[in-house]
């Protein structure tokens, strides 16, 4: 058995009824050249006779000692985690997000792996789609990524693809096997918690200057800093789910005008999509609202566990001018990359618990709504830049379904494919009612700052 890391046991101590821990991917393909009515049916049934999967997906939880353990599950079941489904007529994007919308909100059982894949048909135009669900204690973002790729082909001839719970891992060294490797083992973690303690000077001195430049600096982001807002309340366990793609080469040519990042001019789109939400629903506060941002520390091609640090950023949503606005996040995000780039990656991941900690004690007990260090969150995970394929069906899109938690009822989640940027909204659906107009704010927001750059 492999014991959890004290991150990938958070998100199972966070998990409730109202607050499912699992993230998901929603992948969109059209049928192959000369695909008959029955393509996705025989296609359903080829997937079914891969019922022996590979790690992880064959792990399932054990508790002993008080912890969570990884364990083989020796009467696996493909019948369980995989389903084979049809939307109801006409078969539009709106029958496909709202059935991923009550999929997304149901919890996975423990007592099995913890992942489900929906084969869904009936799309119009001669489509299909995977929803492929895990929960969050097996994979980060980056790594669902990887999982998801590994499925997929840039040849649109090659066969036999086996889905993604079907790959063989790449093999690795061997566990700890005889006294050599047990000392090797020990003197390694003896290492690791020495460097730990070794940074306590750095995060004390790094504490005291975000404190004090918090005082001073009205658009610098401290920890406490994030207003309360509507997105900020109680949550149900009921989803809404709204996808969307966007065109990536406008998004560059804004960033080559702005003189900024991509990812900035990603979250100004945000931050001005919040704004008009939050005004239509006559909710916008005063102060800006803050985003929390991952950003991996992942350095291999690994495809397990979770490796990613957090930056908070300013998405600006008190000013009006996009311009202006953009300038707020782009000032932000610069900051907090400055900060990290100082520090090695045991600081950055012990200066992000130590900042993130009042916010983690409040989801795990409730105790203090308010100590709120970021009012949403916004993840970017790259994707590929060729199209792909899956046994000739070609992928046309792919949206990622994060996690909504309690007090932080809308997660923005986006990737990129090809010549596009692809957002998945996920929030809780009685928190925030019609949600999905987030999606034509976005587009509004494109057109603004083109507008303020001369481009259109």
């Amino acid at each position: 058995m492999k014991t959890l890391s004290p991150v990938d046991q958070l998100f199972l101590y966070l998990e409730k009824r109202q607050q499912p821990m699992h993230v998901a991917g929603l992948q969109l393909f059209s049928f192959p050249e000369g695909a008959g009515p029955k393509y996705v049916s025989e296609l359903a049934q080829s997937i079914r006779d891969y019922c022996r999967p590979e790690p992880p997906f064959n792990q399932r939880l054990r508790r002993r000692w008080g912890q969570w353990h990884w364990d083989e599950d020796k009467q696996f079941d493909i019948d369980h985690h995989f389903r084979h489904e049809a939307l109801p007529k006409p078969g539009r994007i709106r029958e496909l997000l709202s059935l991923v919308s009550a999929e997304h909100s149901n919890l996975l059982d423990r007592e099995r792996p913890l992942w489900e894949a929906h084969l869904i048909e009936g799309i119009r135009g001669r489509q299909f789609a995977l929803y492929t669900k895990v929960h969050h204690s097996m994979v980060d973002g980056i790594s669902a990524m990887r999982m998801g790729m590994r499925a997929l082909s840039p040849d649109p001839d090659e066969r036999d693809l086996p889905p993604v719970w079907a790959y063989k891992p790449k093999k690795r060294g061997r566990g700890v096997s005889n006294p050599v490797d047990a000392v090797s083992s020990l003197a390694r973690l003896t290492a690791g918690a020495s460097r730990q303690i070794a940074t306590v000077p750095a995060l004390a001195r790094e504490i005291y200057r975000v404190t004090q430049k918090a005082k001073d600096d009205p658009n610098f982001v401290s920890i406490f800093q994030a207003p309360d807002t509507i997105l900020n309340q109680c949550i149900t366990g009921s989803r809404r789910f709204a996808a969307q793609s966007y065109s990536l080469p406008r998004l560059k040519k804004l960033a080559g005008a702005f003189n900024c990042t991509l990812n900035d001019v990603v979250l100004s789109m945000c931050g001005h999509a919040l704004r008009e939400y939050l005004i239509s629903q006559n909710a916008l506060p005063d102060q800006p609202l803050i985003a929390m941002v991952p950003m991996s520390l992942r350095k291999d091609d690994s495809a397990g566990g979770n490796q990613i640090a957090m930056i908070l950023a300013n998405l600006g949503t008190h000013v009006c001018d996009p311009a202006n606005r953009l300038r707020v996040v782009q000032a932000s995000v610069k900051e907090a990359k400055q900060r990290f780039a100082q520090m090695s990656p045991e600081e950055i991941l012990n200066f992000t618990a130590l900042s993130m900690a009042p916010t983690g004690l409040n989801l795990l007990t409730g105790l203090a709504p308010r100590w709120r260090a970021f009012n949403v969150i916004i993840s970017n995970v790259p994707g590929p830049k060729q199209p792909l394929y899956w046994n000739g069906a070609q992928l046309n899109g792919q949206y990622p379904v994060s996690v909504v938690l309690d007090r932080i009822a809308l997660n923005m989640t986006l990737t990129s494919y090809r010549d596009q940027i692809e957002f998945g909204l996920i929030a809780c659906r009685r928190t925030l009612p019609s949600m999905q107009r987030l999606l034509d704010y976005l587009e509004q927001s494109i057109r603004e700052l083109e507008i303020a750059a001369g481009l259109r």
